[in-house]
């Protein structure tokens, strides 16, 4: 499923989504950002309710399809600009972190 796919079929909003075709395939949920960077599998869809700009080089590192912003969380204008240099997808949500895991595993 692309991000794109997720996004319409979760009701996720778009924060940042310079490439909507790219693949998701899994999800890790996750805050500790050490701890992302050797866990999460590439094209997964990391749920955080982190949002700063660290995020961005996490998730470029370790080749997610996208981050998940859980529970009403945003991102400042300097985290969507590099995200979108970046390649980095970022959608968002008022879901919790739990909530949204569970939408996503039942599709996934």
């Amino acid at each position: 499923m692309t991000v794109n796919e997720l996004a319409a079929k979760c009701s996720l909003n778009p924060v940042a989504v310079p490439d909507g075709e790219k693949e998701v395939e899994g999800g890790y949920a996750g805050d500790l950002l050490s701890w992302v960077m050797g866990r999460a599998r590439e094209n997964c869809a990391w749920i955080t309710i982190m949002s700063n700009i660290n995020i961005v080089a996490v998730a470029s590192l370790a080749d997610v399809g996208c981050i998940i912003l859980a529970e009403g969380v945003t991102a400042d204008e300097n985290v969507i600009a590099t995200a979108n240099e970046k390649g980095v997808n970022i959608l968002s949500t008022q879901m919790t972190a739990y909530e949204t895991a569970v939408t996503i595993g039942k599709l996934i």
